[in-house]
Parts: structure tokens; C-alpha cells; sequence
């Protein structure tokens, strides 16, 4: 059936529809990470579960980068000077983070080293709010590079997003010549791997020949080029790009995880270790990897299609569009136990109530009953007259 392509005036309904996608997928990936996180830090119990998360947590990785590229699209280049830019992005963005930043310190963890923390970082009892550190950071990028992106040709832009695709290939790389790679612990406790130095980089220097061109300045670039160079194409010009790009980046995400999994189970499950061995897994779905630009892309022309604008897209879609951010802070309060509920009425693993199947069904479960509830309450929030902008964005 054909797209009714009916567009609100100055409204690019697909970006809409984005959104409540990415905001889902973030949903569906911390729904998954009972299933790999626990124990002593890393723990998946049978050979199943480890084949269900290699595909319900890779399926869903592209949503961080999805919301990047919708701010590329809609706010770069910026369409007003720099002061009205900060100040609208501050209240939008960061007036909601420190409401729930103080919401979190107070309801999780220990209250008083949550301040703390909060002096330097995020509270690491909701890891989630990392993202908008990083999305501060693009936006403090984004008046610098206004002027450029204002008159970049189509060739140019392309050069700039050849090199950043190649980036993503980096910590792929680190890992096949890194070998079994050594782990450093932040403040958090969190680790991360050590990395492979490479092309310029020492232990001296972490400023390598890609430095400037990873990581998420890709996706806002990505999202440069599909306003100003990405035209309509057909729905089978759009499948014949879109589908073998979405294989192609979920395999090289499902095979990496499955790999590391194999090779510290030695056969055996359950396997366990220290968080350590989760972030090891995890390596080759991280944000800035070439699987996961791969379905961003591959998202993002799919998603292109859809202008519909009938009264599921007035009701649903719209709404939750403009409370998603706030969806995306506040989700963990209510989405932990609710997938704690699922697990504890349907058990664990092939002993739980469906068999191997309980696993998906806890959490794809979790993840929709988490995203209409979660979406209602803060639509709900953000339509309180005065105060309800500054809670939710």
C-alpha cells in the first residue's frame, strides 16, 4: 500500500517515526542485558539465551546512533545564531538531564556518592546517561562546522563519511591484533579493554590519524547528507540498498558476540566472569563499529519511506516523537522491574515456563509493556502546562 504523503508543513514526519523506533530499540537492548549481565559481572546461562541476546541485542544497537543522525538532519547546520542554538538546546536537553540526574542519585544506589559524582560525570547507577554527554559535546561541535556544512558539496561529504566508515573498522581491528586484551577500570569500575595502539598512537599519544573522524561526528555527518544529497527513491531501489546493508551489519555484530561467547565457554555453561568479560563481548556492537553504521543506514532508508500521517501517526507516534527524550531518562525507573516481573513469573532459561523460548518472550515482553507504559506516563508529563517541557524536553 502507498505511503498517504500528506506532510505537516515544516514537520519531516519520518524522523518522528525515527525516533519512536530508536527509543524502542534502546527499550529492547537494556531488556536483554539480564540475560548476559549478572552473577559476577558477566553471566549467561545456557548455550539458548546466548544465541537469543546474540540477535535481541543486536538488532537494536543502531538506536544511539539513529537519535544522532535525526539531530544532524533536523539541526545541521544550525538555522539560527550560536546563542539562541545553546540556549534552546540547554533548556530542551540539559535542564530535563539534571532533573532526572537528581531523581536517579536520590532513588538508586547510595545518594551521597551519587552526588559526588555527579560533580565529574554521570551516575554511574544510570549508565544510560552517558548519551547526553556525547550529544553535548556534538552540539558544542555543531557551530564550528556550521559554515562548512552549509557549503559542502556531495563529492566532499563523501570523502569526510569514506573516512569515518573506515574508522569503524578500528576496533575491530584492535581486537583481531590485540589478541586477548589486557582490561583498565575507570572511577566507575566499568572497564574497558586496553587499546591496540595504531596508526600514530603510543602510549604517549592517543591522538591517532582517525582520532578526529570517529566516533558519533559520523552519524551527525550521515545525517548532513541524507537532507542534502539522499533523494527519493523507490521502494525497490530502497530495499535492494537497505536489506543487504541490515544483514550485512547484523551479522558482523551476531558473529562477534558469538565468538567471544564461544571462546570463554569452553564448551560449558553456564559462563561467568567479572564485568570485564561483558565489555569484551559487547566489543563488536559498540556504537562507533562498522555493523552498526551499516543498519543505521540501512534504518535510515527504510524509515525515509514512511510519511503517513493517519490517526495511528497523530495519536501514537507524534506524542511519543515529542517525549522521547524524556522516555529515554526516565525509562530504567520502570522498565527494571518490569523486567525483573517477567523473569521472576516465567523463570530462566530452557527450566522457565516456555522452554527455550522464554527468553525472547521475557524480553521483547518486557521491552513493549516497559516503551506503552513508560511513552503514556510521559506524554502525560509533558502536556503539565509551564512545567512539563522542563521534566520531559
Amino acid at each position: 500500500m502507498e505511503s498517504v504523503r500528506t506532510q505537516q508543513p515544516g514537520r519531516e514526519v519520518w524522523i518522528d517515526w525515527v525516533r519512536v523506533w530508536a527509543c524502542l530499540l534502546v527499550f529492547a537492548t537494556h531488556c536483554c542485558e539480564p540475560f548476559y549481565l549478572g552473577g559476577q559481572g558477566s553471566l549467561i546461562l545456557t548455550r539458548s539465551d546466548a544465541i537469543w541476546v546474540s540477535i535481541l541485542n543486536v538488532i537494536p544497537r543502531a538506536c544511539v546512533a539513529l537519535f544522532v543522525v535525526a539531530s544532524g538532519y533536523l539541526q545541521f547546520p544550525l538555522h539560527y545564531p550560536t546563542r539562541v542554538f545553546f540556549k534552546k538546546r540547554a533548556v530542551r536537553i540539559l535542564v530535563p538531564f539534571l532533573i532526572w540526574s537528581i531523581v536517579y542519585a536520590l532513588c538508586w544506589g547510595e545518594p551521597v556518592q551519587n552526588f559526588k559524582d555527579l560533580l565529574l560525570n554521570f551516575n554511574y547507577a544510570a549508565g544510560h546517561l552517558w548519551f547526553v554527554y556525547m550529544l553535548a559535546g556534538l552540539y558544542l561541535l555543531m557551530p564550528m562546522l556550521s559554515p562548512w556544512a552549509e557549503k559542502v558539496g556531495k563529492r566532499e561529504l563523501q570523502f569526510y563519511l569514506a573516512l569515518w566508515l573506515c574508522s569503524t573498522l578500528i576496533p575491530l581491528l584492535r581486537q583481531v591484533l590485540g589478541g586477548p586484551a589486557p582490561v583498565i577500570y575507570g572511577p566507575s569500575g566499568i572497564p574497558n579493554a586496553a587499546r591496540y595502539p595504531l596508526w600514530g598512537e603510543a602510549s604517549w599519544n592517543a591522538y591517532g590519524v582517525f582520532y578526529y573522524q570517529s566516533g558519533f561526528v559520523g552519524y551527525l555527518l550521515l545525517g548532513l547528507y541524507f537532507r542534502k544529497f539522499v533523494g527519493e527513491l523507490s521502494w525497490k531501489q530502497t530495499l535492494t540498498r537497505a536489506l543487504p546493508l541490515l544483514l550485512a551489519g547484523f551479522l558482523i555484530c551476531h558473529i562477534g558476540f558469538l565468538r567471544g561467547v564461544w571462546a570463554d565457554c569452553e564448551g560449558h555453561f553456564p559462563v561467568e566472569g567479572p564485568v570485564a568479560l561483558a565489555a569484551i563481548w559487547e566489543a563488536p556492537w559498540l556504537n562507533d563499529t562498522l555493523g552498526v553504521a551499516l543498519m543505521t543506514v540501512a534504518w535510515l532508508l527504510l524509515f525515509r519511506k514512511i510519511t503517513a500521517q493517519g490517526a495511528f501517526y497523530q495519536r501514537a507516534i507524534l506524542p511519543a516523537s515529542r517525549a522521547g527524550y524524556g522516555m529515554f531518562l526516565s525509562h530504567l525507573l520502570l522498565l527494571g522491574p518490569i523486567s525483573g516481573w517477567f523473569r521472576t513469573s516465567l523463570g530462566l532459561g530452557k527450566e522457565g515456563l516456555l522452554g527455550i523460548w522464554t527468553t525472547p518472550v521475557e524480553i521483547l515482553g518486557s521491552a513493549l509493556v516497559s516503551f506503552v507504559t513508560v511513552a503514556f506516563l510521559c506524554i502525560w508529563i509533558q502536556r503539565i502546562p509551564k512545567i512539563g517541557k522542563y521534566i520531559m524536553g
